[in-house]
Protein backbone atom coordinates (compact mmCIF):
# COMPACT_ATOMS: atom_id res chain seq x y z
CA UNK A 1 0.00 0.00 0.00
CA UNK A 2 1.77 3.58 -0.91
CA UNK A 3 -0.83 5.80 1.22
CA UNK A 4 -4.62 6.65 2.30
CA UNK A 5 -5.83 7.02 -1.30
CA UNK A 6 -5.07 3.64 -2.65
CA UNK A 7 -6.37 2.23 0.64
CA UNK A 8 -9.95 3.94 -0.01
CA UNK A 9 -9.58 2.68 -3.72
CA UNK A 10 -9.71 -0.51 -2.54
CA UNK A 11 -12.63 -0.23 -0.51
CA UNK A 12 -14.71 2.11 -2.92
CA UNK A 13 -13.75 -1.42 -5.60
CA UNK A 14 -15.42 -3.99 -3.00
CA UNK A 15 -18.29 -1.61 -1.34
CA UNK A 16 -20.60 -3.62 -3.21
CA UNK A 17 -19.08 -7.24 -2.12
CA UNK A 18 -18.99 -6.01 1.36
CA UNK A 19 -22.81 -4.68 1.08
CA UNK A 20 -23.79 -8.32 -0.01
CA UNK A 21 -21.45 -10.34 2.13
CA UNK A 22 -21.45 -8.53 5.26
CA UNK A 23 -25.41 -6.63 6.03
CA UNK A 24 -28.81 -7.55 6.38
CA UNK A 25 -28.47 -11.04 8.23
CA UNK A 26 -25.78 -12.39 5.66
CA UNK A 27 -23.00 -12.44 8.17
CA UNK A 28 -23.33 -14.62 11.27
CA UNK A 29 -20.75 -13.11 13.00
CA UNK A 30 -22.15 -9.52 12.61
CA UNK A 31 -25.63 -10.81 13.76
CA UNK A 32 -24.71 -13.11 16.77
CA UNK A 33 -21.52 -11.12 18.00
CA UNK A 34 -20.56 -7.81 16.65
CA UNK A 35 -23.89 -6.01 16.52
CA UNK A 36 -25.54 -7.02 19.74
CA UNK A 37 -22.31 -6.12 21.57
CA UNK A 38 -22.26 -2.15 19.73
CA UNK A 39 -25.66 -2.22 20.90
CA UNK A 40 -24.92 -3.09 24.59
CA UNK A 41 -21.76 -0.59 24.56
CA UNK A 42 -23.38 2.41 23.12
CA UNK A 43 -26.44 1.84 24.93
CA UNK A 44 -27.61 5.61 26.76
CA UNK A 45 -25.78 7.36 24.04
CA UNK A 46 -27.88 10.50 23.13
CA UNK A 47 -25.44 11.28 20.25
CA UNK A 48 -23.07 8.48 18.20
CA UNK A 49 -20.91 8.97 15.33
CA UNK A 50 -20.05 5.59 13.41
CA UNK A 51 -16.17 5.95 11.89
CA UNK A 52 -15.85 3.75 8.98
CA UNK A 53 -20.02 3.32 8.86
CA UNK A 54 -20.07 1.22 5.54
CA UNK A 55 -23.83 1.50 4.64
CA UNK A 56 -25.02 2.37 7.99
CA UNK A 57 -25.64 -0.98 10.32
CA UNK A 58 -24.35 0.34 13.46
CA UNK A 59 -25.56 3.96 13.05
CA UNK A 60 -28.91 2.71 12.51
CA UNK A 61 -28.42 0.46 15.07
CA UNK A 62 -27.50 3.21 17.21
CA UNK A 63 -30.72 5.13 16.30
CA UNK A 64 -33.16 2.15 16.93
CA UNK A 65 -31.70 1.99 20.46
CA UNK A 66 -33.09 5.41 21.33
CA UNK A 67 -29.49 7.74 20.41
CA UNK A 68 -31.07 11.22 19.48
CA UNK A 69 -28.46 12.26 16.73
CA UNK A 70 -26.19 9.72 15.07
CA UNK A 71 -24.09 10.28 11.79
CA UNK A 72 -22.02 7.85 9.97
CA UNK A 73 -18.89 8.46 8.25
CA UNK A 74 -17.14 6.92 5.45
CA UNK A 75 -14.34 7.37 3.03
CA UNK A 76 -16.19 5.20 0.19
CA UNK A 77 -18.77 6.92 -2.05
CA UNK A 78 -20.59 3.55 -2.51
CA UNK A 79 -20.80 3.16 1.05
CA UNK A 80 -22.14 6.19 1.83
CA UNK A 81 -24.72 6.06 -1.05
CA UNK A 82 -25.85 2.72 0.05
CA UNK A 83 -26.38 4.17 3.13
CA UNK A 84 -28.58 7.27 2.69
CA UNK A 85 -30.65 4.63 0.11
CA UNK A 86 -31.36 2.34 3.59
CA UNK A 87 -32.15 5.29 5.45
CA UNK A 88 -32.33 4.60 8.87
CA UNK A 89 -32.78 7.63 10.47
CA UNK A 90 -28.73 8.28 10.53
CA UNK A 91 -26.61 11.50 8.82
CA UNK A 92 -24.42 9.97 6.74
CA UNK A 93 -20.95 11.92 5.62
CA UNK A 94 -18.11 10.56 3.20
CA UNK A 95 -14.85 11.80 4.69
CA UNK A 96 -11.81 9.52 6.24
CA UNK A 97 -11.44 8.62 9.24
CA UNK A 98 -8.14 10.92 9.64
CA UNK A 99 -10.56 13.86 8.66
CA UNK A 100 -14.06 13.69 10.80
CA UNK A 101 -16.50 16.76 9.18
CA UNK A 102 -17.60 17.19 12.73
CA UNK A 103 -17.19 20.05 15.13
CA UNK A 104 -14.93 19.17 18.70
CA UNK A 105 -16.51 17.84 22.42
CA UNK A 106 -19.54 16.73 19.51
CA UNK A 107 -20.60 13.64 20.70
CA UNK A 108 -21.30 10.98 23.63
CA UNK A 109 -19.96 8.09 22.02
CA UNK A 110 -17.75 7.63 19.12
CA UNK A 111 -18.17 3.54 17.94
CA UNK A 112 -15.43 2.02 15.03
CA UNK A 113 -16.50 -1.41 13.68
CA UNK A 114 -13.24 -3.43 12.19
CA UNK A 115 -11.91 -0.34 10.69
CA UNK A 116 -8.81 0.98 12.49
CA UNK A 117 -6.60 -2.25 11.49
CA UNK A 118 -7.15 -0.57 7.61
CA UNK A 119 -6.24 2.71 8.32
CA UNK A 120 -2.61 3.52 7.76
CA UNK A 121 -2.37 6.52 9.85
CA UNK A 122 -4.01 5.28 13.28
CA UNK A 123 -2.46 8.22 15.14
CA UNK A 124 -4.40 10.50 13.54
CA UNK A 125 -7.36 8.46 13.32
CA UNK A 126 -6.79 8.26 16.88
CA UNK A 127 -6.14 12.14 16.94
CA UNK A 128 -9.98 12.55 15.45
CA UNK A 129 -11.80 10.26 17.80
CA UNK A 130 -10.66 12.53 21.05
CA UNK A 131 -11.44 15.24 19.52
CA UNK A 132 -14.79 14.78 18.57
CA UNK A 133 -15.71 12.88 22.04
CA UNK A 134 -16.97 15.16 24.86
CA UNK A 135 -15.44 14.86 28.28
CA UNK A 136 -16.99 11.47 29.56
CA UNK A 137 -17.43 10.07 26.39
CA UNK A 138 -16.70 6.65 25.41
CA UNK A 139 -15.09 5.25 22.28
CA UNK A 140 -15.81 1.92 21.42
CA UNK A 141 -13.24 0.10 19.35
CA UNK A 142 -13.60 -3.21 17.56
CA UNK A 143 -10.55 -4.50 16.09
CA UNK A 144 -9.99 -8.08 14.30
CA UNK A 145 -7.93 -9.48 17.62
CA UNK A 146 -4.38 -8.31 17.16
CA UNK A 147 -2.37 -11.44 18.54
CA UNK A 148 -4.23 -14.28 17.27
CA UNK A 149 -4.94 -12.62 13.83
CA UNK A 150 -1.56 -11.47 13.14
CA UNK A 151 -0.09 -12.12 9.97
CA UNK A 152 1.03 -15.78 9.50
CA UNK A 153 -1.39 -17.05 12.39
CA UNK A 154 -3.53 -19.90 11.81
CA UNK A 155 -4.11 -23.50 12.76
CA UNK A 156 -1.42 -25.84 12.08
CA UNK A 157 -2.42 -29.74 11.80
CA UNK A 158 1.16 -31.13 13.01
CA UNK A 159 1.44 -35.22 11.86
CA UNK A 160 4.89 -35.01 13.02
CA UNK A 161 4.29 -35.67 16.08
CA UNK A 162 3.06 -39.04 17.57
CA UNK A 163 0.08 -38.38 18.56
CA UNK A 164 -0.37 -36.23 16.06
CA UNK A 165 -1.32 -32.51 17.65
CA UNK A 166 -3.50 -29.39 16.39
CA UNK A 167 -2.61 -25.75 17.47
CA UNK A 168 -3.05 -22.48 16.63
CA UNK A 169 -0.10 -20.49 15.77
CA UNK A 170 0.81 -17.22 16.13
CA UNK A 171 3.06 -14.88 13.51
CA UNK A 172 5.32 -12.26 14.27
CA UNK A 173 2.97 -10.19 16.71
CA UNK A 174 5.59 -7.21 17.69
CA UNK A 175 6.02 -6.67 13.94
CA UNK A 176 4.07 -3.82 12.61
CA UNK A 177 3.64 -4.50 8.90
CA UNK A 178 0.69 -3.96 6.35
CA UNK A 179 -0.11 -7.13 4.14
CA UNK A 180 -2.89 -7.75 1.71
CA UNK A 181 -5.48 -10.58 1.83
CA UNK A 182 -7.73 -11.86 -0.61
CA UNK A 183 -10.29 -12.88 1.75
CA UNK A 184 -12.89 -13.75 -1.41
CA UNK A 185 -11.97 -14.41 -4.68
CA UNK A 186 -10.75 -11.24 -6.38
CA UNK A 187 -10.87 -9.38 -2.81
CA UNK A 188 -8.40 -8.09 -1.74
CA UNK A 189 -7.80 -6.11 1.40
CA UNK A 190 -5.22 -4.07 3.24
CA UNK A 191 -4.48 -4.76 7.00
CA UNK A 192 -2.10 -2.70 8.93
CA UNK A 193 -1.24 -5.16 11.43
CA UNK A 194 -0.53 -3.43 15.20
CA UNK A 195 0.71 -4.52 18.59
CA UNK A 196 -2.67 -4.32 21.32
CA UNK A 197 0.16 -1.91 23.34
CA UNK A 198 -0.35 0.82 19.59
CA UNK A 199 -3.72 1.00 20.57
CA UNK A 200 -3.83 0.84 23.80
CA UNK A 201 -1.28 3.70 24.36
CA UNK A 202 -2.70 5.58 21.60
CA UNK A 203 -5.68 5.69 23.49
CA UNK A 204 -3.82 6.74 26.46
CA UNK A 205 -2.00 9.45 24.86
CA UNK A 206 -4.78 11.60 23.96
CA UNK A 207 -7.01 10.65 27.36
CA UNK A 208 -8.72 7.75 26.19
CA UNK A 209 -8.48 5.48 29.35
CA UNK A 210 -9.67 2.00 28.70
CA UNK A 211 -12.45 0.84 31.45
CA UNK A 212 -13.47 -2.87 29.50
CA UNK A 213 -11.79 -5.03 27.13
CA UNK A 214 -13.46 -8.51 25.81
CA UNK A 215 -12.14 -11.16 23.41
CA UNK A 216 -15.46 -12.86 22.88
CA UNK A 217 -15.42 -16.69 21.69
CA UNK A 218 -16.57 -16.99 18.03
CA UNK A 219 -20.16 -17.64 17.56
CA UNK A 220 -21.23 -21.49 17.94
CA UNK A 221 -23.02 -21.24 14.59
CA UNK A 222 -19.53 -19.72 12.90
CA UNK A 223 -17.71 -22.50 14.89
CA UNK A 224 -20.22 -25.16 13.42
CA UNK A 225 -18.88 -24.39 9.74
CA UNK A 226 -15.53 -25.50 10.43
CA UNK A 227 -15.95 -28.71 12.80
CA UNK A 228 -12.49 -29.77 12.23
CA UNK A 229 -11.21 -27.24 14.30
CA UNK A 230 -12.43 -28.22 17.67
CA UNK A 231 -10.16 -26.07 19.95
CA UNK A 232 -12.05 -22.71 17.95
CA UNK A 233 -13.55 -21.60 20.50
CA UNK A 234 -10.46 -21.00 22.74
CA UNK A 235 -9.38 -18.66 19.81
CA UNK A 236 -11.07 -15.11 19.87
CA UNK A 237 -11.30 -13.71 16.48
CA UNK A 238 -11.89 -10.31 17.30
CA UNK A 239 -11.63 -7.52 20.14
CA UNK A 240 -13.55 -4.79 21.54
CA UNK A 241 -12.07 -2.33 24.11
CA UNK A 242 -14.45 0.40 25.27
CA UNK A 243 -12.60 3.60 26.60
CA UNK A 244 -13.79 6.85 28.59
CA UNK A 245 -12.49 10.07 27.68
CA UNK A 246 -11.21 12.15 30.66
Amino acid sequence: MNGGSEVRAVWERHARWWQAEFTEGADVEYTEQLLPLAGRHLAGARSVLDVGCGEGQIARLAVARGARRVVGVDASAAQIAEARRRGGGALFLRAAATDLPVTANAFDAVVSCLVLEHVEDLDAALDEVSRVLRPGGRFVLFINHPMFQTPGSGWIDDRVLDPPEQYWRVGRYLDECVTVEEVDADVRLPFFHRPFSRYVNGMAARGLYMTHMLEPSPPARFLALTPQYADGAAIPRMLLVRAEKR
